[in-house]
This record gives C-alpha cells, sequence and structure tokens, in this order.
C-alpha cells in the first residue's frame, strides 16, 4: 500500500491510499494542474520529489563528475550548500513552485553515474575480500545497466553507452556502425533518458509526482516508458498529473482522480470509479464540461459537422452505429461520476415504429423527423434556401428535388423499403423478449409470448398502407420520414446546377458561414424538441 495526501474542498489535507504504484490526477487546462502537484509535494517534502513540467532538456558532452550524495543534492534541493538543504530552494523559494524551468539534466546524469561507480566500488571491495574466485558474486546490475535497458524497450532500433562521463546513442545502417553524441539527439530520446535518469536516481520508497508526463513525447511511446519505469520502481508512488486523456485510459489499473473544479485556491476532485464507458471517451468528456451529445456517423462525417453546428453548447460525440448512440447513452445514465453534466443521443428514424422512438426517449434518446440525417439535407426549407443563396427560382428547384425524391427514387424502390420497414418491425419485437437472468422456463415463456405477438402478414400490411400512402399523396415531408437512402442528398447537385456531390459541401459551407442561422432555422423543425439548444 502507497499513501499520498490530497486537498478537499477547503484545503484540508487528507490521507489516501492506493494498492497500485501509479495515480493519474486529470484535468482541462486551467484546473490548476501543477498548482495541485506542488501542494501535494509540500504536504511530505522530504519523501516526494516532483519533476516539473517545465524542463531543459539540454546537457553537456561530457557530464560534470560529482559524487552520488552531492549530485543527490542538486537534484532534491537545487544546490549541494547544506544551510539551504530545503525544497523550497529548489522552486525559487515558492516563487517558481509551478513556473520554474528545471535546469538539472546534468545533475541527474552525474547521479546516475555515481550510483553506479558506488556499485561498482563495493563491488570490487567484496572481491577482494574473497580468496576464492568461485565465490566471487556476480557483478552488480547498476542503474546505467537499468537505464540501457530501458532505453532497449523505448528504442529497440538505437542502443545507448555511457563511457568515460560521455553519453552515446548509436545504431547500424548497412553494416556500419554510427554513434552520435548526446547534442544530436532527438527532442523525445533526450526526454527519455532525462525522465529515466530521474526516476532511477530516487532514493528508495519515494513518491514521485509528474507533472505533464507526454511533454517532448511521441504517444507510441509515451505509456510504454511509463509502465516500464514503474516496474523498475516499484518501491516508488508514481502520481501523473496530465490533461492527456488517452495517457489516462490506457494506463491500467491506476487510480484515477478528475480535478472537476478549480477556483483559484480550493480544488474539487472525484476519483473515477469503473464505468461502462471507455475510459478514453469518460475522461474527455469530464474534461469538456459542457453537456453531452451522442450522434451517429464519425468524426468527420457530414451528419457529425451539422450536429457540431446545430448544437454549439454541446460536447458532440460520433460513435459510428445507432447501436453505440443508444449503449452509451444509458451507460451515462448508470454513471454517478457524470451527474454533473446533461447527456443525450440522437438517432436516426430509420424504419423505427412510434412506440419504440417512444421507449427511446426514457433514456434521453431521441430521434430526428426524418428517416436519415443525410435527409436533414433534402429539407424543403433548406432545398429553397439554397436555391435563393445561388439566386435561382426557389419554387422551380424545389419541384424538381421533390419529383427526383418521390418519383425517380421512391417509386422505384418502394417494395425494397417496404420489406426492410416490415424486417426492423420483426426483429424489435424479437429483442423485446426479456431473456437474461431469468430462469430457463421464464425465458422460454417470454420468447413465447413475442412469438405469439407477432403476426407477419399484419405488419406487412400496416407497412404497405404507410408506405404507398406516402407514394399516393406525393407528401415530400412524409416521404423524407419514411424513405431511408443515405445517397439521396448526393443525387441532387445538378437541380442547382452544381455536381451532385458539392450539394452537402455547400450547405456545410453555408452552416460555418454567414448564412448558419438560416440554415440552422431551415433544420430545426427536424430536430428533437426534447433537447436543449
Amino acid at each position: 500500500m502507497f499513501t499520498y495526501y490530497l486537498p478537499d474542498e477547503t484545503g484540508q489535507k487528507i490521507e489516501c491510499g492506493t494498492d497500485s504504484n501509479a495515480v493519474i490526477i486529470i484535468g482541462a487546462n486551467g484546473s490548476g494542474k501543477s498548482k495541485l502537484g506542488a501542494w501535494i509535494e509540500r504536504q511530505d517534502l522530504q519523501n516526494v520529489h516532483r519533476i516539473g513540467a517545465q524542463r531543459n532538456l539540454n546537457f553537456q558532452e561530457n557530464i560534470p563528475l560529482k559524487s552520488y550524495s552531492q549530485a543527490e543534492d542538486f537534484v532534491f534541493y537545487g544546490t549541494d550548500d547544506k544551510r539551504f538543504h530545503q525544497k523550497e530552494q529548489r522552486w525559487n523559494w515558492g516563487a517558481g513552485y509551478t513556473t520554474k524551468l528545471l535546469d538539472d539534466f546534468n545533475n541527474v546524469l552525474a547521479a546516475l553515474i555515481a550510483l553506479q561507480n558506488n556499485d561498482n566500488a563495493k563491488y570490487v571491495e567484496i572481491c577482494k575480500a574473497i580468496q576464492s574466485k568461485a565465490e566471487r558474486p556476480e557483478p552488480p546490475f547498476t542503474a546505467v545497466d537499468k537505464l540501457i535497458q530501458i532505453w532497449d524497450v523505448i528504442f529497440p532500433q538505437r542502443s545507448l553507452k555511457i563511457n568515460d562521463a560521455k553519453i552515446l546513442a548509436y545504431f547500424t545502417r548497412n553494416k556500419d556502425l554510427i554513434e552520435y553524441s548526446s547534442t544530436q539527439m532527438s527532442d523525445g530520446e533526450r526526454a527519455v533518458l532525462y525522465l529515466s535518469a530521474q526516476v532511477l536516481c530516487v532514493p528508495e520508497k519515494k513518491t514521485l509526482i509528474i507533472d505533464e508526463p507526454e511533454v517532448h513525447l511521441h504517444r507510441s511511446i509515451m505509456n510504454r516508458l511509463w509502465k516500464t519505469l514503474e516496474s523498475y520502481r516499484p518501491d516508488c508512488l508514481f502520481i501523473y498529473i496530465t490533461h492527456d486523456t488517452q495517457f489516462a485510459a490506457m494506463h491500467g489499473n491506476s487510480d484515477k482522480i478528475w480535478i472537476k473544479d478549480f477556483d483559484g485556491t480550493n480544488w474539487s476532485l472525484e476519483k473515477i470509479e469503473g464505468n461502462d464507458l471507455p475510459e478514453e471517451l469518460l475522461f474527455d468528456i469530464l474534461g469538456s464540461r459542457k453537456s453531452v451529445l451522442f450522434v451517429e456517423g464519425e468524426r468527420n462525417s457530414y451528419d457529425t459537422q451539422l450536429y457540431t453546428a446545430l448544437y454549439p453548447e454541446y460536447y458532440v460525440i460520433p460513435c459510428g452505429s445507432c447501436t453505440q448512440v443508444i449503449a452509451r447513452t444509458k451507460a451515462f445514465k448508470n454513471s454517478p461520476t457524470l451527474h454533473h453534466c446533461q447527456v443525450y443521443g440522437i438517432i436516426d428514424r430509420d424504419y423505427r415504429s412510434d412506440y419504440e422512438i417512444s421507449k427511446y426517449t426514457e433514456d434521453n434518446i431521441y430521434t430526428i423527423d426524418v428517416a436519415e440525417v443525410e435527409n436533414l439535407f433534402l429539407v424543403e426549407e433548406l432545398v429553397r434556401l439554397v436555391a435563393s443563396h445561388l439566386e435561382k427560382d426557389s419554387d422551380s428547384v424545389f419541384g424538381k428535388v421533390k419529383d427526383h425524391i418521390i418519383q425517380q427514387r421512391f417509386a422505384k424502390q418502394i417494395e425494397k423499403q417496404i420489406c426492410k420497414s416490415v424486417v426492423a418491425q420483426l426483429k424489435y419485437q424479437l429483442s423485446s423478449a426479456e431473456l437474461s437472468q431469468k430462469s430457463e422456463e421464464e425465458a422460454k415463456n417470454s420468447l413465447q409470448t413475442v412469438l405469439t405477438g407477432i403476426d407477419y402478414e399484419q405488419a406487412k400490411s400496416e407497412q404497405e398502407s404507410k408506405f404507398r400512402e406516402v407514394l399516393t399523396s406525393n407528401d415530400y415531408k412524409k416521404a423524407l420520414k419514411v424513405f431511408n437512402e443515405k445517397s439521396l442528398s448526393a443525387s441532387i447537385g445538378r437541380y442547382f446546377d452544381l455536381k451532385d456531390n458539392a450539394y452537402c459541401k455547400l450547405v456545410i459551407a453555408l452552416l460555418y458561414g454567414k448564412k448558419h442561422d438560416d440554415v440552422v432555422a431551415a433544420i430545426s423543425p427536424y430536430l428533437p424538441s426534447e433537447i436543449p439548444r
């Protein structure tokens, strides 16, 4: 078990415990993360070592050698003057707790080499005392040996060696050995070297606070580095302070603390317990401080761009399928961690019945008033708006678009649409059977009840009547409500004298440009009124 201290909402110190040797504190920019790290350090100055976010990654080609005690004093206190062995000295007596640039690379490397020299000296002393060569122990596994092993894990294509107070990296190219000095290392290589040396030179059973562990590190190596360092120092507690949601999510079973709020003096903190949402998504939601809107589609798809502009006060999260929208919105309702914000889900109407749609509203999941989100690009109000913008006769353009959608596309696909709608209805009825967490007999009865209530002919008759009424009435609004065909919006550009696939791009451009309010007004009647905007 490790112990550490956190402040409560009044700034009082509370003791926390963990059986993991990693704690991740995550918060958005401006949430007082660095100040919190400094606060934690000040509660136990002799046992906590903090690596600040501002760190100089330059060091001399020839490392100035020191004794370990002298180098350690420089690393921990910023001076080897015994009169000033206080942590405040390292942080400019409090003036630079979060802003001071750490310029201790040379001292850190000197401490590492001094540790190696001490181990080697002890080994030689032991060997001299033993007369028989057969009884001599194995050579020590020094701090420098550990550093080289860590380097090999992170950079398997490049090797590291320390010789005569010089650090060199090397690799093989066309069977030739190519060496380069510390001054030629990349920022990433120097960051790995610096952070590894810092961790390895810390005395036993310390708490390490790492502010912004991601600085200068590519994501492909970031988690690998820190997990490796943790494995080399299982005696130490690592406290990471970060805004990187991916780092937090990928970091195994570590304890995770979210900074909910910071008023400039005090923090509001909350431990993240188990959750059904993917951790990276969970941290994104927590960091956004906005209400959440789960939508279908991918990150850069037209529908996501559409919803992002239509709901500017929300953190819009594309989930891909409607199944994921439903699952994640429901998971939110069961998450005590996310009680601070509202969450909604928007899904396409598809072939859903009114009953099915009403059931989803119980979980804050709502449907748009058209079959597919792509149909929002086709609503009459928007078609007329774009036509007017292009200085065309809106009646003429809309008439052509309406004829194309209903008579040329819908009429030719009506049988296929009816069939898909019937299948969707039957699937939903079957899915309503309660089979989980029931005895075998109860499961059989539940399934039999559902099967008895299914009438294929009736379902087909109802759907056929609905679809044919739309065609007979030539009702454009109803057609968009039942016609599921994603390619429709990419087929009408010709009626505006555009390329067919240019129409949606133009709508998005207008939405994010001077016609924003007009486009929003055109589409708004088809959005669920239950979601505040």
